[in-house]
């Protein structure tokens, strides 16, 4: 009896523990613009959203990558621009999944999230800086008719550049051997052709020195291949610049007309 009396007492010191449980906190993210911070498919997202008239499209930019520092201090200036301009800037932390099959899914999630949920323009720009060039153009590839645009920042335009086979094929949920084998079927420079049958217009600015990102591997190939397949994509190339903060990369008034050109249906 004296046991069973013991038994109960914790159920229900585990029931009124239940009760009083904290409740799930809401994420944190520090962005550089004011904005909302939520949750999609479990993880980070974030929308700092642009005023616009009633009744008219609601433009925006997805970023990325959304890490947690990332946004960081450097693209408000860009940011800025965005919405005085009337564009929405969006992101969602996928992680480093570099361009995955998982990676992208979550991006799906965001998509109907901003579409569907919150009404924004079915044709997003997206915005890669470096490594959020695989997240980016890989997504693109899969989905030519819900991209404005893309424009990148030294962005990665091939897994097999960065981080390296070996590095990013758990991500893929492969060996780096498998990997490689099936590179053409996953690396965005391979993968071109979607995007430029629907004539999608790419942008990038990437230095010369380049040593982390090369640019003759990524933004140079990328614009070698997309023109030769009727795509449409300016190259816009700082000589003596390498993978840095350098203002440049982070104020280029040619990027941001770009990005609202496209955001906003122009």
């Amino acid at each position: 009896m004296k046991e069973s009396r013991n038994g109960l007492v914790w159920i229900l010191i585990f029931m009124v523990g239940s009760v009083h449980a904290e409740p799930e906190q809401p994420p944190v993210k520090k962005l550089p613009l004011p904005g909302e911070v939520f949750t999609v498919a479990g993880r980070t997202a974030f929308s700092i959203e642009a005023k616009v008239e009633p009744g008219q499209p609601k433009g925006w930019v997805w970023y990325a990558p959304t890490l947690p520092n990332l946004p960081g201090p450097e693209e408000r200036w860009m940011f800025e621009r965005f919405t005085r301009a009337g564009v929405s800037i969006a992101g969602v932390d996928v992680g480093e999944s570099y361009g995955s099959p998982a990676g992208r899914k979550l991006f799906s999630d965001l998509y109907r999230e901003m579409t569907e949920k919150r009404g924004f323009a079915k044709k997003p720009v997206l915005l890669g800086r470096s490594r959020g060039g695989l997240m980016t153009l890989s997504w693109a590839a899969d989905n030519p008719d819900k991209v404005a645009a893309f424009a990148g920042i030294y962005p990665v335009c091939s897994v097999a550049s960065y981080p390296g086979l070996a590095k990013a094929a758990p991500a893929y949920g492969l060996t780096g051997d498998e990997l490689k084998q099936r590179l053409a079927e996953f690396d965005p420079v391979d993968c071109l052709a979607p995007l430029a049958k629907a004539k999608v217009p790419l942008f990038a600015i990437h230095g010369d020195v380049d040593t982390v990102v090369p640019l003759e591997a990524n933004s140079g190939l990328v614009k070698t291949r997309y023109q030769s397949m009727g795509g449409p994509m300016e190259l816009l190339v700082p000589k003596g610049q390498g993978h840095s903060m350098w203002e440049g990369f982070f104020r280029s008034e040619e990027l941001v007309a770009f990005v609202i050109q496209h955001a906003k249906g122009r």
